[in-house]
């Protein structure tokens, strides 16, 4: 119970993942929103089988419909055709893996995996080389994504604001008990990311959807 979860519990970030994997694909240009995938229910890559939760898919999805259904078959496709790194660097802008610097103490950073990532965490050869097959699930928000929930609502934030980046903030002023003077916490902008509007209102429309 003494176990803050929204800063120091971390998680697979499951299917609220898809709409940053698809941002990251239209900034890339590696899929366009027209682009359509047909979900079998199955994506097959080097003889193993990635399952959808829908028995016999959803047919044919184009960007929208796949985070309108959520569709597991079209983001595994993409997190093939994107590889970890590309994914790695198209994310971590949006706060994934890192601290959002929230005034609490004791929060985690998480894990946004990459190569280097992956050499840096494991001590044998074998457990530090990437394998391609481990890239699919990262695409439905599965493998060693691993993050914070007020990480993921950092990200999110920034995500639908059009790339406006805030630090979180809980505490609006401190007052000094002895003089009784206030200091204003700072909530000034970061940097805000170079989201192009129109893919903007797309992934909002899809996931108003």
């Amino acid at each position: 119970p003494l176990l803050n979860r929204a800063l120091r519990g971390t998680y697979p970030p499951g299917s609220t993942f898809k709409p940053f994997m698809a941002m990251a694909a239209l900034n890339t240009g590696k899929r366009s929103p027209q682009t359509v995938i047909y979900d079998s229910g199955v994506y097959t890559f080097a003889g193993h089988k990635f399952r959808s939760a829908e028995e016999g898919g959803l047919g044919p999805v184009d960007m929208v419909r796949a985070i309108e259904q959520s569709s597991n078959v079209y983001f595994y496709s993409l997190a093939n055709e994107m590889g970890v790194d590309l994914i790695h660097d198209q994310l971590e802008p949006f706060g994934f893996g890192r601290r959002t610097g929230i005034d609490l103490e004791g929060e985690v950073t998480g894990v946004l995996p990459s190569t280097a990532w992956k050499r840096r965490a494991y001590k044998r050869p074998e457990q530090q080389k990437w394998y391609p097959g481990e890239t699919i699930s990262l695409g439905i928000g599965q493998g060693y994504n691993n993050f914070t929930m007020v990480q993921l609502a950092n990200s999110l934030s920034t995500l639908v604001s059009g790339g406006k980046r805030f630090k979180p903030r809980v505490v609006r002023e401190i007052e000094d008990v002895t003089t009784h003077t206030t200091r204003h916490v700072s909530d000034e902008m970061l940097t805000p990311l170079p989201l192009k509007p129109e893919n903007v209102e797309l992934i909002k429309r899809a996931m108003r959807g």
